[in-house]
C-alpha cells in the first residue's frame, strides 16, 4: 500500500493510497493510529467514485463515531481507466434508456462482472490495513484491525454481497438499491447482521427483486427497510438509521 497524500481537517485525518494500481482513500480521526479502531468499508454507486459526495459524508459520519473509513474506486469507475466492456455497456446502457426499454437485466449483467474483479481488491486492502507498522505498534494493546463493517447501495451492493460473504473480518453490513437472481447464490452465504435499504419506486431495480434478495439473505438478524421514491432518493432518515445500525454492531464487536 502506497500513500501518495495526505491532509487534515475538521479533526480528520484523509489519506489517499494505491495498492497493485486500485486508488484509495482512507479516512481516520486525527490522532492515535488505526489499531483496533473500527472501519468502515464504503462501496460507491454505479457512475460514481471513491470520493463522491455521498462517500464523503458517510466517511465523515464514521469518523464523528470515532471510525476509521475506506473507499476504492470500482472497476471503470473514477481514476480507473475503463475497458472495452465497460465503454460497451455505457453505450448500450445510453440506447436502451433513450428508447424507453428496461435495464435492470444489462445492469445486473455488467455490474456483476465489476464485483468479479472488485471483490478481491477489496480482500488485498483489507490485508494491507492488517499489516501496517502502525496497526502492529497499536496492536500489541488494541489487537490490531478493530471490526469491520461494509456500507454501500447499488452497485456498492452488487459488490459487497459477495464481499461479505467471503470476507470473514466484516461483521455487519448495509445493503440495498439492488436486487437480481444472479445475487441469491452469495446472499445466501451472509451471515452477518444486516440493513438492507429499498426505495419502493425504483427506476432500476424492480421491487420484486430487490424485496426476493433480501429474503435470500441468509442473515438471521437482518431488518428491510422500504422508503418512498426512486432510485436516488434514499431519505436521510434511512442513512442515520444505518450510521446507527454499523455503529451499535462495530462497538459491541471491539
Amino acid at each position: 500500500m502506497h500513500f501518495t497524500s495526505e491532509s487534515s481537517a475538521d479533526g480528520v485525518t484523509q489519506r489517499r493510497f494505491t495498492l497493485d494500481g486500485v486508488p484509495g482513500v482512507l479516512w481516520q480521526p486525527d490522532g492515535p493510529p488505526l489499531g483496533g479502531r473500527p472501519l468502515v468499508l464504503l462501496g460507491h454507486g454505479g457512475g460514481q467514485h471513491k470520493l463522491g459526495p455521498g462517500v464523503v459524508d458517510r466517511a465523515g459520519r464514521c469518523v464523528r463515531l470515532g471510525f476509521a473509513a475506506v473507499s476504492l474506486d470500482a472497476p471503470g469507475h473514477g481514476e480507473r481507466s475503463r475497458s472495452a466492456q465497460d465503454e460497451r455497456f455505457a453505450t448500450e446502457i445510453g440506447e436502451l434508456i433513450a428508447a424507453g426499454r428496461p435495464v435492470s437485466a444489462w445492469v445486473a449483467r455488467h455490474t456483476a462482472a465489476v464485483a468479479e474483479r472488485a471483490v478481491p481488491e477489496w480482500v488485498a486492502v483489507l490485508d494491507a490495513l492488517d499489516s501496517l507498522d502502525s496497526l502492529e505498534e497499536a496492536g500489541r494493546e488494541a489487537g490490531g484491525l478493530g471490526p469491520v463493517g461494509y456500507w454501500g447501495l447499488s452497485l456498492g451492493s452488487v459488490i459487497g454481497i459477495p464481499l461479505v460473504a467471503a470476507e470473514p473480518r466484516i461483521v455487519a453490513a448495509v445493503f440495498g438499491l439492488t436486487g437480481h437472481a444472479s445475487q441469491t447464490a452469495a446472499a445466501e452465504r451472509v451471515g452477518v447482521p444486516v440493513e438492507f435499504l429499498l426505495q419502493w419506486d425504483d427506476e432500476l431495480v424492480p421491487r420484486a427483486g430487490a424485496l426476493a434478495l433480501f429474503g435470500a439473505l441468509g442473515s438471521r438478524d437482518k431488518t428491510l427497510h422500504a422508503g418512498p421514491g426512486g432510485h436516488l432518493d434514499v431519505p436521510e432518515l434511512e442513512l442515520a438509521s444505518s450510521e446507527r445500525f454499523l455503529a451499535r454492531h462495530l462497538i459491541r464487536s471491539s
